[in-house]
C-alpha cells in the first residue's frame, strides 16, 4: 500500500463524518482544521455530524477525470447538514435530471474508488435522495 493510501485511510472524517466544532466560536469544520478560518482559534472539539441533509447546488460530470471514467456522468452536490456544516459528495441512486437544490438527502458510507494494481479500495461517503 503507498504512503498516500495509508494516510487516506487514517483520516477518520472519511470514515466517520467527524468535524471539529471550535470551542471559541461554535464553528464546524469539516474537515477538523488546526486554526478556526472565523476566529483563528486552536482549540476545537470533534462532533459527528447527522447524516441527513439538503442540497445546497450541484452540478453533473459528464467529462470526468481518469480514474471516475466508468462513472460518467455523475452528479456531486455541496450538501448542507445540521448546523451549517457543509460537505461536498456524490449523488447517487438518482435520476440526475430530476436533481433540485433543497432536495433532502441521506448520507451514506460507500465504496469511493479502488487504487489501481495495489487493489486497495477506498470507502467515504455519498449521497442518496431521502
Amino acid at each position: 500500500m503507498s504512503t498516500s493510501a495509508k494516510l487516506k485511510r487514517e483520516m477518520p472524517q472519511r470514515y466517520r463524518m467527524e468535524a471539529g466544532k471550535c470551542t471559541t466560536c461554535g464553528y464546524i469544520a469539516f474537515p477538523p482544521r488546526s486554526i478556526c478560518p472565523e476566529c483563528q482559534a486552536r482549540e476545537f472539539d470533534t462532533v459527528i455530524l447527522p447524516d441527513e441533509g439538503t442540497i445546497l447546488t450541484h452540478t453533473v460530470i459528464r467529462v470526468a477525470p481518469s480514474q471516475f471514467t466508468d462513472e460518467a456522468p455523475y452528479a456531486i452536490a455541496i450538501i448542507e447538514l445540521g448546523e451549517g456544516a457543509r460537505v461536498l459528495c456524490q449523488l447517487v441512486d438518482c435520476d440526475l435530471e430530476q436533481i433540485a437544490i433543497g432536495d433532502p438527502v441521506k448520507i451514506e458510507f460507500r465504496r469511493i474508488q479502488a487504487e489501481g494494481k495495489s487493489g486497495v479500495l477506498f470507502y467515504g461517503y455519498k449521497a442518496v435522495p431521502a
